[in-house]
């Protein structure tokens, strides 16, 4: 629900700041297209933080009163990050919010609602996933970095250049494959830790895509990248069960 609220508010307060216009290149916006009313957008926005604040309130009896300092985090961060005197998408720092609430919160903030506690293999998990989920802002940020500079939004393709998001991607991809690498090396999830490398042919012909793509091309390839994402995290899931299903059965 928070992802939903993050794109809901992306829709109305990027198309107040004149990032979004009819020049605009990536998927539609509804109410840059004139579909809705930034006002009944708002309030949609306002109905879908309120679910996410219920089913927050129900984690919290679950797991403690912490989930209530990181659900905060969670709707301040989907208002913020196009809202606000200082939104941090138009600031360069829409990366490191998708990282860590998309990759560190969400995959150690599950393992801590179901275990109690967030064990090595957790925090390991999430680098991967935030390195994906960040990936699919990078060709966001890519395709619409002459529109952006335009409305001020200053993301990292906008401050450093096409150049340097193309070489984001790449690091990013690169980051997530080696988790895997590192983890079957250090014998965590024996070979079975290497399932998600068989995504990579996906990730090679992306990160030639982004750049050797321009315009609105690059909406496929904001697509497959979230694919990417999906099936690279089915790999590991299905690694770290298999993986600690061997383990249980070598120990007898």
């Amino acid at each position: 629900m928070l992802q939903v609220a993050a794109n809901l508010a992306n829709d109305v307060f990027d198309f107040e700041k004149g990032a979004d216009t009819a020049a605009r290149v990536g998927p539609t916006r509804v109410v840059q297209a004139g579909w809705v009313s930034p006002a009944a957008m708002r309030r949609a926005l306002l109905v879908v933080l309120a679910v996410a604040v219920a089913v927050g309130a129900y984690l919290v009896s679950v797991a403690g009163p912490l989930l209530i300092l990181i659900g905060l985090c969670c709707v301040l961060a989907a208002v913020a990050y196009t809202g606000g005197p200082y939104p941090l998408g138009y600031h360069g720092l829409g990366d490191v919010c998708v990282f860590l609430f998309f990759g560190v919160v969400a995959v150690a903030g599950t393992t801590f609602v179901q275990l109690g506690h967030v064990p090595r293999l957790a925090w390991l998990s999430a680098v991967p996933v935030g390195c994906l989920a960040t990936n699919i802002l990078v060709v966001n940020n890519v395709r619409d970095a002459e529109t952006d500079a335009k409305a001020g939004k200053r993301t990292l393709a906008v401050r450093f250049g096409r150049a340097f998001g193309v070489l984001e991607y790449r690091v990013l991809l690169l980051s997530a494959y080696l988790v895997p690498l590192y983890l079957a090396l250090a014998g965590a999830l024996g070979a079975w830790a290497l399932l998600p490398w068989l995504s990579s042919p996906l990730a090679i012909r992306l990160a030639a895509r982004v750049e050797r793509e321009r315009g609105p091309v690059l909406n496929a390839t904001l697509a497959h990248t979230a694919q990417l994402l999906f099936l690279f995290g089915m790999l590991l899931s299905l690694a770290i069960v298999l993986g600690a299903n061997a383990w249980t059965i070598s120990r007898g």
